[in-house]
């Protein structure tokens, strides 16, 4: 039975005050802050995107992202080399292209961010699934949900074979109860690290969570039929967050999501993939208010965040890796057509399918020595043989100002800051005009220059933060 003290604690994490609606941007929306829109929101603009997107203003704009009237695929299908159609089931690095692929030629593009962002939020790695037929399935699954609910979310996910298979809440019975569900459903994926449960609680959620099983397919050698089976269920007394009852896996959830430690940890983990900033106390109860009050659903948070004056003028962040990867293909109008992308996006720090733990990815290691320079060798991949001037044929007339433009207008014309740029054209009248002394080099460096300067745009500060 609950105590006195708890009993108080519940009450008032069911019925947080209204402290007043999260703050609007009120300030201008132009092609400038669209742009930031569509990377925080997206993958990036596609040429012209931008401007169109700021048309609708800043309510507008995040209601046709949140709300998209279409999430058809737009463009060539992907392919590894002419001909030959990716087998995202069956060929290693597939699946990556699969994915990158909706990324590259979506009309929704928030969906395919959110997705992304519970990817991360219940990361699952294939390296312990070790099938890509149940990786993509959890994806679709995160696809459907990334906007509904999070209880709906929930439950889904603990369902998921994939997931099951990964913290091996399959298998776990009344005999050996397993805790490492248990315990990230609790620690990464509602309320937190050692945040308003013990390791009774653990202990306790896993006895509530047995009772999954599966069969094996020997004809393909994968485990199918995931299911609840009452008689592998824990079915005794078990006392969770001071409540007494024979809790099964629904009842665990619905404890885990009535824990009045809940709707801060979601509402603080959903804006971190908006902001680098934290939320002020006030805009957190907002927040909290808000997602309480509307039965925990997803979709009125995002656009309420993505308004949030923060969000649209606040600092700074880093692109994921694969956010940026995929934004420079839609940037230059190309689409899957290699297999290099999948070994990129591991060389970069991101590869879908593939997080390096349960806790997903660290961006604060988005940025280093490393990834810095495997970003630069994308930029190579990226243009090298696709639109890479060739100095024996092309012409271009050594004038730095007009250099550095054409090499922003190639990735369709982004925000270079005024500092940016100048370091642009500092570095094209180097290379161009004063290290050119021969005729060859005066027809021909200008032209190289021109490849680097394209290269140096998307490895600046400005293109990897947004």
């Amino acid at each position: 039975m609950l105590g006195t003290a708890e009993r108080k604690q519940r009450r008032r994490g069911s019925s947080i005050a209204d402290p007043g609606p999260l703050p609007v941007y009120k300030g201008r929306f132009g092609a400038q802050q669209a742009e930031r829109l569509l990377w925080r929101a997206g993958f990036g603009p596609r040429p012209g995107e931008s401007e169109a997107l700021a048309k609708h203003g800043l309510h507008g704009a995040v209601l046709s992202l949140t709300r998209p009237k279409s999430q058809r695929l737009v463009g060539p299908p992907p392919v590894t080399a002419p001909g030959q159609p990716i087998q995202p089931y069956d060929v290693w690095g597939d699946d990556v292209l699969w994915w990158l692929d909706r990324m590259v030629r979506t009309q929704a593009p928030l969906i395919e961010r959110m997705t992304l962002s519970w990817h991360d939020w219940f990361a699952t790695s294939n390296e312990q699934v070790n099938s890509q037929r149940l990786m993509i399935d959890q994806n679709w699954t995160m696809r459907n949900l990334c906007l509904s609910s999070f209880p709906r979310m929930l439950k889904a996910i603990t369902t998921d074979p994939a997931m099951q298979i990964y913290l091996t809440l399959s298998g776990s019975t009344k005999q050996d109860p397993n805790e490492n569900y248990a315990r990230e459903l609790q620690e990464l994926f509602t309320l937190g690290v050692d945040d308003g449960y013990t390791e009774a609680d653990v202990r306790e959620q896993a006895r509530a969570l047995t009772g999954w099983t599966n069969t094996w397919d020997q004809a393909t050698g994968q485990p199918i039929d995931f299911h609840f089976d009452p008689q592998l269920w824990d079915d005794g007394i078990k006392v969770i967050y001071g409540h007494k009852g024979r809790f099964d896996w629904r009842g665990s959830l619905k404890l885990v999501l009535g824990h009045p430690d809940h709707p801060k940890f979601f509402v603080t983990k959903l804006w971190s993939y908006f902001s680098a900033e934290p939320l002020s106390a006030r805009d957190t109860k907002a927040a909290e208010y808000l997602y309480v009050h509307s039965g925990k659903q997803i979709r009125p948070l995002v656009e309420a965040f993505l308004m949030h004056p923060t969000v649209q003028a606040g600092e700074r962040m880093v692109k994921p890796p694969i956010v940026q990867l995929a934004g420079m293909l839609r940037a230059i109008d190309r689409y899957i057509d290699t297999d290099a992308w999948a070994w990129e996006s591991n060389n970069i720090g991101q590869t879908p399918f593939y997080p390096p733990n349960v806790s997903g990815w660290d961006a604060t290691q988005w940025l280093n020595t490393g990834t810095w320079q495997a970003r630069f060798n994308l930029t190579a991949e990226m243009i090298g043989q696709f639109r890479a001037l060739n100095p024996s044929s092309a012409k271009v007339k050594a004038d730095p100002k007009k250099m550095t433009k054409q090499a922003i207008d190639f990735w369709g014309a982004p925000t270079i800051s005024a500092p940016t740029k100048v370091a642009l054209r500092d570095y094209a009248r180097a290379a161009a005009i004063e290290s050119a002394t021969a005729s060859w080099e005066r027809e021909q460096f200008p032209v190289l220059t021109l490849n680097a300067l394209r290269a140096l745009v998307v490895v600046s500060p400005d293109y990897q933060t947004c």
